[in-house]
Protein backbone atom coordinates (compact mmCIF):
# COMPACT_ATOMS: atom_id res chain seq x y z
CA UNK A 1 0.00 0.00 0.00
CA UNK A 2 1.02 3.58 -0.53
CA UNK A 3 -0.09 6.81 1.07
CA UNK A 4 -1.96 9.67 -0.58
CA UNK A 5 1.14 11.66 -1.52
CA UNK A 6 2.76 8.59 -3.05
CA UNK A 7 -0.34 7.83 -5.14
CA UNK A 8 -0.52 11.45 -6.28
CA UNK A 9 3.16 11.46 -7.32
CA UNK A 10 3.00 8.10 -9.11
CA UNK A 11 -0.08 9.07 -11.12
CA UNK A 12 1.46 12.43 -12.11
CA UNK A 13 4.70 10.73 -13.18
CA UNK A 14 2.85 8.18 -15.33
CA UNK A 15 0.55 10.85 -16.78
CA UNK A 16 3.53 13.04 -17.71
CA UNK A 17 5.09 10.18 -19.67
CA UNK A 18 1.83 8.89 -21.19
CA UNK A 19 0.85 12.41 -22.22
CA UNK A 20 3.86 12.53 -24.55
CA UNK A 21 2.17 9.72 -26.51
CA UNK A 22 -1.27 11.37 -26.46
CA UNK A 23 -2.64 8.88 -23.91
CA UNK A 24 -5.58 10.22 -21.87
CA UNK A 25 -4.49 11.02 -18.31
CA UNK A 26 -5.59 9.05 -15.28
CA UNK A 27 -7.47 11.00 -12.59
CA UNK A 28 -4.90 12.74 -10.38
CA UNK A 29 -5.42 12.62 -6.62
CA UNK A 30 -4.61 15.87 -4.86
CA UNK A 31 -2.29 16.40 -1.93
CA UNK A 32 -1.36 19.72 -0.27
CA UNK A 33 2.37 18.86 -0.46
CA UNK A 34 2.26 19.04 -4.27
CA UNK A 35 2.35 22.85 -4.20
CA UNK A 36 5.38 22.95 -1.90
CA UNK A 37 8.99 22.87 -3.12
CA UNK A 38 10.27 19.32 -3.41
CA UNK A 39 13.00 17.24 -5.01
CA UNK A 40 12.26 13.84 -6.52
CA UNK A 41 13.94 11.21 -8.62
CA UNK A 42 11.81 9.20 -11.02
CA UNK A 43 13.09 5.70 -11.75
CA UNK A 44 11.70 3.56 -14.55
CA UNK A 45 12.19 -0.21 -14.69
CA UNK A 46 11.19 -3.00 -17.02
CA UNK A 47 11.32 -6.59 -15.76
CA UNK A 48 13.30 -5.36 -12.75
CA UNK A 49 15.98 -3.72 -14.93
CA UNK A 50 16.69 0.02 -14.94
CA UNK A 51 15.15 1.82 -17.95
CA UNK A 52 15.71 5.44 -16.87
CA UNK A 53 16.36 7.53 -13.77
CA UNK A 54 16.49 11.32 -13.56
CA UNK A 55 15.86 13.64 -10.65
CA UNK A 56 16.53 16.76 -8.65
CA UNK A 57 18.92 16.90 -5.71
CA UNK A 58 17.49 20.16 -4.36
CA UNK A 59 13.95 21.48 -4.10
CA UNK A 60 13.79 24.32 -6.63
CA UNK A 61 10.17 24.15 -7.86
CA UNK A 62 6.81 22.81 -6.64
CA UNK A 63 6.72 19.04 -6.13
CA UNK A 64 3.99 18.69 -8.79
CA UNK A 65 6.21 20.30 -11.45
CA UNK A 66 9.33 18.44 -10.30
CA UNK A 67 7.79 14.98 -10.57
CA UNK A 68 6.30 15.67 -14.01
CA UNK A 69 9.52 17.13 -15.39
CA UNK A 70 11.72 14.37 -14.00
CA UNK A 71 9.33 11.65 -15.23
CA UNK A 72 9.55 12.98 -18.78
CA UNK A 73 13.32 13.30 -18.47
CA UNK A 74 13.70 9.73 -17.15
CA UNK A 75 11.59 8.41 -20.03
CA UNK A 76 13.00 10.47 -22.88
CA UNK A 77 16.29 12.14 -21.90
CA UNK A 78 18.33 9.71 -19.78
CA UNK A 79 21.54 9.54 -21.86
CA UNK A 80 22.09 5.89 -20.92
CA UNK A 81 18.96 4.77 -22.80
CA UNK A 82 17.07 5.36 -26.03
CA UNK A 83 13.88 7.40 -25.52
CA UNK A 84 11.00 5.31 -24.24
CA UNK A 85 8.79 4.02 -27.06
CA UNK A 86 5.01 3.98 -26.76
CA UNK A 87 4.90 0.17 -26.92
CA UNK A 88 7.14 0.04 -23.81
CA UNK A 89 4.83 2.16 -21.66
CA UNK A 90 2.55 -0.66 -20.46
CA UNK A 91 5.47 -2.75 -19.17
CA UNK A 92 7.31 0.15 -17.55
CA UNK A 93 7.11 0.44 -13.76
CA UNK A 94 7.37 3.90 -12.20
CA UNK A 95 9.06 4.61 -8.87
CA UNK A 96 9.21 8.06 -7.25
CA UNK A 97 11.74 8.93 -4.54
CA UNK A 98 11.17 12.10 -2.50
CA UNK A 99 14.49 13.37 -1.14
CA UNK A 100 15.14 15.00 2.20
CA UNK A 101 17.47 18.02 2.08
CA UNK A 102 21.09 16.90 1.74
CA UNK A 103 23.42 17.41 4.71
CA UNK A 104 27.23 17.45 4.61
CA UNK A 105 29.22 14.49 5.87
CA UNK A 106 32.23 15.62 7.90
CA UNK A 107 35.18 13.22 7.68
CA UNK A 108 38.92 13.07 8.38
CA UNK A 109 39.88 10.89 5.40
CA UNK A 110 38.44 8.38 2.94
CA UNK A 111 38.28 5.54 5.47
CA UNK A 112 36.37 7.78 7.87
CA UNK A 113 33.97 8.85 5.11
CA UNK A 114 33.29 5.25 4.04
CA UNK A 115 32.77 4.18 7.68
CA UNK A 116 30.06 6.83 8.11
CA UNK A 117 27.94 5.64 5.17
CA UNK A 118 24.72 3.97 6.28
CA UNK A 119 23.85 1.11 3.90
CA UNK A 120 20.23 1.08 2.84
CA UNK A 121 19.58 4.50 4.40
CA UNK A 122 21.88 7.06 2.81
CA UNK A 123 21.68 8.51 -0.62
CA UNK A 124 25.10 10.03 -1.24
CA UNK A 125 26.29 12.95 -3.35
CA UNK A 126 30.01 13.08 -4.18
CA UNK A 127 31.49 16.30 -5.58
CA UNK A 128 35.02 17.17 -6.57
CA UNK A 129 36.11 20.13 -8.71
CA UNK A 130 33.04 20.26 -10.93
CA UNK A 131 32.41 16.53 -11.05
CA UNK A 132 29.37 15.17 -9.27
CA UNK A 133 27.58 11.88 -8.88
CA UNK A 134 24.83 10.56 -6.67
CA UNK A 135 23.38 7.21 -5.72
CA UNK A 136 19.91 6.89 -4.25
CA UNK A 137 19.62 4.70 -1.14
CA UNK A 138 18.09 1.99 -3.37
CA UNK A 139 21.53 1.42 -4.95
CA UNK A 140 22.65 -0.25 -1.72
CA UNK A 141 20.52 -3.25 -2.75
CA UNK A 142 22.94 -3.99 -5.60
CA UNK A 143 26.09 -2.60 -3.93
CA UNK A 144 25.66 -3.50 -0.23
CA UNK A 145 29.34 -3.22 0.76
CA UNK A 146 30.37 0.33 1.72
CA UNK A 147 33.71 0.43 -0.10
CA UNK A 148 32.26 -1.00 -3.34
CA UNK A 149 29.32 1.45 -3.17
CA UNK A 150 31.76 4.33 -2.73
CA UNK A 151 34.06 3.15 -5.56
CA UNK A 152 31.11 2.91 -7.97
CA UNK A 153 29.89 6.35 -6.88
CA UNK A 154 33.30 7.82 -7.74
CA UNK A 155 33.10 6.19 -11.17
CA UNK A 156 29.62 7.62 -11.69
CA UNK A 157 31.12 11.05 -11.01
CA UNK A 158 33.69 10.39 -13.75
CA UNK A 159 36.55 9.61 -11.38
CA UNK A 160 38.66 6.45 -11.02
CA UNK A 161 37.33 3.92 -8.48
CA UNK A 162 40.48 4.34 -6.37
CA UNK A 163 40.44 8.18 -6.53
CA UNK A 164 40.72 10.23 -3.37
CA UNK A 165 41.49 13.89 -2.66
CA UNK A 166 41.19 15.75 0.64
CA UNK A 167 38.84 18.32 -0.93
CA UNK A 168 36.19 15.77 -1.93
CA UNK A 169 32.78 16.90 -0.70
CA UNK A 170 30.14 14.41 0.45
CA UNK A 171 26.50 14.96 1.34
CA UNK A 172 23.86 12.48 2.44
CA UNK A 173 20.08 12.44 2.09
CA UNK A 174 17.27 10.00 2.71
CA UNK A 175 14.20 9.22 0.62
CA UNK A 176 10.58 8.24 0.91
CA UNK A 177 9.81 6.09 -2.10
CA UNK A 178 6.74 4.72 -3.79
CA UNK A 179 6.45 2.16 -6.60
CA UNK A 180 3.69 1.14 -8.91
CA UNK A 181 2.69 -2.51 -8.56
CA UNK A 182 4.84 -4.93 -10.54
CA UNK A 183 3.81 -5.18 -14.19
CA UNK A 184 2.76 -8.69 -15.17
Amino acid sequence: MTDALGRALLVRARNAIAGEFGVAPLPEPDDPALGQPGAVFVTLTQDGELRGCIGSLEAHRPLDADVRSNARAAAFRDPRFAPLAEDELARTRVEVSLLTPAVPIEFADEDDAVRQLRPGIDGVILEWRGRRGTFLPQVWASLPERRSFFAHLKQKAGLPADFWAPDVKLDRYEVRKWQEPTKS
